[in-house]
């Protein structure tokens, strides 16, 4: 779909690889991150349970999606075979995504004393640009 647009093809070989898992990390972490939110949402908003219960249950999805998805399709051709040590790089910066989550939730809930609600911004914006700069140059490297 990307490559259609002429600009795309004009750029590096190496340009068009990044971009293109750019992409696909968009559409795959959307989705993982959708599911997230909407984990933590209903525990949290809808059933008003404590947000970190909420936090850790999505992570816990967010976890094992995200890796099917990410190592098959999202940096699919990337970098090496995956191996164990790619998992645990994986986990590591799953675990990394809990605690930045896990900071937005206590920071914005306990500390500043806002809505349950307001977590969910950098959740859906700060989190995931880690995460990608991550896995693409050292999971999936």
């Amino acid at each position: 779909m990307i490559d259609r647009f002429p600009i795309f093809n004009r750029l590096p070989p190496e340009r068009q690889a990044v971009l293109l898992q750019l992409f696909r990390f968009l559409i795959s972490g959307g989705l993982v991150t959708a599911l997230g939110v909407g984990i933590y949402s209903f525990i949290a908003l809808v059933l008003r349970w404590h947000p970190q219960l909420g936090n850790f249950l999505s992570y816990l999805m967010a976890m094992g999606v995200g890796y099917l998805l990410h190592s098959k399709w999202s940096f699919k051709g990337h970098g090496s075979e995956r191996t164990g040590a790619t998992q645990v790089r994986f986990v590591s910066v799953s675990l990394l995504s809990l605690v930045l989550n896990s900071l937005w939730v206590w920071l914005l809930t306990s500390h500043y004393h806002l809505p349950a609600s307001w977590p969910i911004l950098p959740m859906l914006f700060v989190t995931p640009l880690v995460t990608f700069t991550l896995n693409r140059t050292w999971v999936f490297a």
